[in-house]
């Protein structure tokens, strides 16, 4: 890759790559440093990609994981394991209702989610990613993920209602 193929591609890929992991870290130094860290393993490591769609699912699974090996490094994410609050159920009449809130409010009110919390339901609204997919980036079940998940969707939930 050239120099000014290296400049292009750091131009297209730095911003969605330091964006995802700001999103994970909450850290704009560690998310900087990530981003930096997965652009280099890539321009470095001579991986061809033939689509840029391919180029980017990589860039993009390689920066949460080195996002999550930074916060397993520093013990700030705590266990999956053993979580015991309890599910709150939300009315079904709530579900379909249309309110009007505004979507940095919603991306405030996920940063502000307990870690477990915060960080699966990231990963799975925000940058679509499955249980599936989750779960061999973490190590954890499915099925823990989707727990956190539904229970940081139902704090997620009360947050907004309680900002309205």
């Amino acid at each position: 890759m050239t120099r000014q193929e290296a400049s292009t591609f750091y131009r297209t890929h730095s911003k969605p790559l330091y964006n995802t992991a700001l999103r994970i870290l909450r850290d704009s130094a560690e998310a900087e440093e990530i981003m930096q860290d997965t652009l280099l393993k890539y321009i470095s490591s001579g991986v061809v990609s033939k689509t840029s769609a391919q180029a980017a699912a990589w860039l993009r699974t390689t920066c949460i994981r080195k996002a999550i090996d930074l916060l397993r490094s520093k013990k700030r994410m705590p266990s999956f394991i053993g979580e015991t609050l309890a599910l709150q159920e939300e009315p079904a009449d709530d579900e379909h209702q249309e309110s009007p809130v505004d979507l940095a409010k919603i991306l405030d009110a996920i940063r502000s989610l307990p870690a477990p919390y915060g960080f699966v339901v990231n990963l799975v609204l925000i940058e679509g990613l499955g249980y599936g997919e989750i779960a061999r980036m973490t190590g954890q079940k499915e099925s823990t993920l989707r727990s956190i998940y539904s229970r940081g969707k139902a704090k997620l939930a009360q947050m907004i209602k309680a900002q309205l």
